[in-house]
């Protein structure tokens, strides 16, 4: 396991060539500390587990790495089936004619939504489609605390846990992030 940067980790996921919307996702509060963890799975590619927090409103840092080389039965029980809330990553357009293209696909999409009957959860597959996101799907979060999934993947993930937190600890001491105003 090799801990990076956790923008290295997104851009794994953004060049695994799995299925985009293979994906699923759970994420909360750090179980000690500033920040959040979060852990994203897919069959194919596996599982990554990524700490953040916010140095302040302008500038996210953190580490990440990958934890397991496929989703497997034992791994699928911890991330959510295809409802509830949901999370997407997205690369810009390459160039101004990629841009259009998608905008065009989206107000397509969005017209043909307005006009039938429809739920979140197609909506949102569609505008995924529509965009070409290449990793999105269900996501469980709890933004105030820890979903019982994300503590039973930091137990499995024990090692990387210890390794990932002691590398955000570093990062939030050395940026003098807990230090508060005075």
């Amino acid at each position: 396991m090799r801990v990076r940067d956790w923008k290295d980790i997104v851009e794994d996921v953004v060049d695994s060539g799995a299925d985009p919307d293979g994906w699923r996702a759970v994420a909360g509060d750090r179980a000690g500390g500033v920040g959040e963890d979060l852990y994203l799975g897919h069959p194919s590619a596996g599982v990554y587990q990524l700490k953040t927090y916010a140095k302040n409103p302008y500038e996210v840092k953190g580490a990440g790495a990958r934890v397991a080389r496929r989703l497997d039965d034992e791994l699928d029980s911890f991330f959510p089936e295809k409802t509830g809330g949901g999370f997407a990553v997205q690369s810009p357009p390459e160039d101004e004619d990629d841009a259009e293209e998608k905008a065009q696909r989206l107000e397509e999409v969005v017209k043909a939504h307005a006009d039938a009957p429809t739920t979140p959860d197609a909506l949102f597959e569609d505008v995924m489609d529509a965009i070409d996101s290449p990793a999105f799907g269900p996501m469980e979060y709890d933004q105030y605390g820890r979903p019982e999934e994300l503590d039973g993947l930091s137990d499995t993930f024990e090692e990387a846990e210890e390794l990932l937190t002691e590398e955000l600890d570093d990062l939030i001491e050395s940026d003098d992030v807990g230090r508060g105003f005075q």
